[in-house]
């Protein structure tokens, strides 16, 4: 990292990259932001959730001058391909370098919202940038819940601006964010004994991009369930499938990437379900070749098992699953070209005691219609006598267009770079709405450099945009008066 500029700021990613920080297992993280704060003698607080708040006075002359919060979570998502060996409670990230692009060799990076974290661990360090005091707030688990910005106190920040770096698009400001909740189904089953002179198979989905299940859920991209499910429904419809497993997917804000499921056939079905097989993918290359070239589904025999799903409840999940809606439900009206509403069908597991747990993902800027979708999906679940559950959810940010820090930043960029930032709000979630909870004289906006591929292996991030992101965040702070 040290031949990348600036060298302070890749030095900090570098070294996060070799701490292992899975959601709800930050204890290493914050043990190294606590070392931090010590060893370059700044105040250091940690409440009782984990979270970590540093503080460094203003530089000489910017005294009298509004305390800025700059922001981070300090978690990551851990996805990995099936063919790596990594330990993400363990094992340190392996990045490398591809062209304009840090990535990781067959893991997600961490860049979110480890690169955030970098930058402002390398404000801390500096000694001759020119900002106001500064408060910088590491949250925990952001991925998983949010517990980190749920559990902050009241008193725990006095700043009155507050700057997020967990955005993902070069040159633009983040001004408001979708609100979200979780839905999850279980679905009881019983086993029955396999039937004899079936044919036994697995069929598998793998290759998908995958990605954030806010920001990447308007760009049309399989969803590893919803295609393994369709086939399974399909062959359900024509013959008597019975089903052994069925797993995809992982985490709630992801969309999932791969799917496997093992089932039989009558005997009699053998060629024919190969037959179905090829058809079924020469349609998916047709449907979403363009935006999944490296889908790959494949089929393979599997020898019988002793038991199967009983057939109602198989039935049951084959037909909730093709009907659960998954992926864009509205668009805004105010904001062109904003996803207002979505749901993400993102993982089905079999647990013990004959439980399929189905977890899904609702979004939406409008806090009824998050309801409302939330809704929808728990009707789906509900035929088929699914015991279902919803999460406490989050609130979305309202976008304030006459924000003080919001015309600081949209004048320092078209100073910088002679451009116009575009002013957005974004799908995915973000803390800033639960911390208006807590602080509603905030000023905030949020800010951060390109990244792609979000939440799954091909998660990358632009060297060339974290440079420029670094200029323009430390002359926000220079002209924040």
């Amino acid at each position: 990292m040290i031949t990348l500029k600036p060298a302070l700021l890749w030095n900090f990613f570098h070294e996060i990259t070799q701490i292992p920080r899975p959601s709800k297992k930050e204890a290493r993280i914050i043990a190294y932001l606590k070392d931090f704060g010590e060893k370059h003698q700044l105040s250091t607080k940690i409440d009782e959730s984990g979270n970590v708040l540093i503080s460094k006075p203003a530089f000489a002359g910017y005294e009298k001058n509004k305390t800025v919060i700059l922001q981070s979570h300090i978690d990551m998502v851990c996805e990995k391909n099936s063919d790596v060996v990594h330990n993400f409670d363990t094992d340190p990230i392996q990045t490398y370098i591809d062209g304009d692009w840090l990535k990781a060799k067959g893991t997600t990076l961490g860049a979110d919202n480890g690169i955030g974290m970098s930058m402002m661990l390398a404000i801390l360090a500096s000694t001759d940038l020119k900002h106001p005091a500064l408060e910088c707030l590491f949250t925990v688990d952001e991925e998983t819940g949010l517990t980190g910005a749920f559990a902050l106190k009241q008193n725990f920040l006095s700043g009155e601006i507050l700057i997020n770096l967990d955005s993902e698009d070069d040159g633009e400001i983040f001004v408001g964010c979708a609100g979200g909740i979780d839905t999850v189904a279980k679905l009881t089953y019983k086993t029955e004994k396999t039937p004899e002179n079936y044919f036994g198979f697995t069929v598998s989905v793998k290759g998908l991009q995958g990605g954030h299940s806010g920001d990447d859920i308007d760009k049309g991209l399989g969803n590893a369930n919803k295609i393994l499910n369709r086939f399974l429904w399909s062959l359900n419809a024509t013959m008597d499938l019975r089903l052994f497993s069925f797993d995809g997917g992982n985490l709630r804000n992801a969309i999932p990437r791969e799917a496997i499921a093992t089932c039989c056939v009558p005997f009699s079905e053998k060629e024919n379900i190969r037959i179905l097989f090829n058809h079924y993918v020469r349609d998916l290359e047709i449907e979403i070749g363009d935006v999944e070239p490296r889908m790959k589904l494949e089929l393979e025999s599997e020898p019988l098992q002793k038991t199967v799903l009983d057939k109602k409840t198989s039935n049951a999940l084959l037909n909730v699953l093709y009907a659960c809606p998954h992926g864009v439900i509205a668009m805004s009206r105010d904001m062109p070209g904003l996803v207002e509403t979505s749901t993400n069908l993102a993982s089905i597991k079999m647990k013990p005691d004959n439980i399929i747990e189905i977890t899904t993902s609702q979004r939406s800027s409008v806090e009824s219609s998050k309801h409302d979708i939330k809704q929808q999906v728990e009707a789906a679940f509900s035929l088929t006598n699914a015991t279902v559950s919803h999460g406490d959810g989050y609130p979305g940010w309202k976008p304030n267009l006459k924000s003080e820090i919001l015309k600081v930043a949209t004048d320092s960029y078209i100073k910088l770079y002679n451009d116009q930032p575009k002013v957005r709000a974004i799908h995915a979630g973000l803390e800033c709405g639960l911390f208006l909870e807590k602080y509603p004289f905030l000023d905030m906006i949020s800010i951060g450099p390109t990244m792609r591929g979000v939440h799954s292996p091909d998660e990358r991030l632009s060297i060339k945009a974290t440079q420029k992101c670094w200029q323009w965040l430390t002359d926000i702070l220079a002209h924040q008066g």
